[in-house]
């Protein structure tokens, strides 16, 4: 099967020429012109990997990213003109994969988009079981979650959590627990961040189902509810 890479680059030239090699290289290409098409396209469908231009029109390539990580960790290589030390730390800090900068050797780029779908490609090959809890769905493949099979958004620490709960049903989380599990840092006893997830969660799931899913268990922490 065909790796699928997107494209978004509103330089027409930058972005047949880019399409044309790939293409040759056995990639399927998607090319479009604006932030808000790529932006639209990575939630509709299946990309490996995301070809960014961050000069885009509509919406920036820095917000389609910071946009994309809160639901999805699909590799984004950052194709730019903009070649300062401090620009590439923040991208990538934001979730960019790798960067090149403007103007760039294709063959360069061609190794680059290889080592990336490398590093992530244990996720491409290893099946996701799908988690379910009453009206409650996890595609993991497509990090997605479906409330009485509609659609919801969450954040992507919301999304962390949600499955975490999902993945252990009997088991409680303390709030330093479920902090470290998802965070990756240490636990500085602010109960607050977990308060606010939580509620968010709690309220995007009453969207299209009253019941509850998350119960607290005071002066313990959190589990899923029966």
């Amino acid at each position: 099967m065909k790796r699928r890479i997107l494209i978004a680059e509103d330089d027409k030239e930058i972005n047949a020429l880019l399409r044309n090699y790939l293409e040759d290289e056995g990639y399927e290409c998607f090319p479009v012109m604006t932030g808000l098409d790529a932006l639209r396209l990575i939630k509709e469908q299946e990309f490996s990997l995301v070809l960014l231009d961050l000069m885009l029109p509509l919406k920036s390539g820095d917000a389609v990213l910071e946009e994309v990580r809160k639901f999805s960790d699909i590799p984004v290589i950052v194709v730019s003109a903009k070649d300062t030390v401090r620009n590439k730390i923040d991208l990538m800090r934001s979730g960019a994969d790798d960067y090149v900068t403007k103007p760039f050797d294709l063959d360069e780029l061609l190794v680059r988009i290889e080592a990336v779908l490398r590093r992530s490609g244990s996720k491409d090959t290893e099946k996701k079981e799908p988690l379910s809890h009453k009206n409650l769905k996890i595609d993991k493949e497509l990090k997605k979650v479906f409330v009485c099979d509609r659609e919801i958004i969450l954040a992507s620490k919301e999304y962390s959590i949600l499955e975490l709960l999902m993945e252990n049903p009997n088991k409680l989380f303390s709030k330093a627990n479920l902090y470290e599990s998802v965070w990756k840092e240490k636990y500085m006893d602010d109960d607050n961040i977990i308060k606010v997830h939580m509620s968010n969660i709690r309220s995007k799931i009453k969207e299209y189902d009253p019941d509850e899913y998350i119960e607290t268990v005071w002066g313990m922490g959190y589990r899923l509810k029966d």
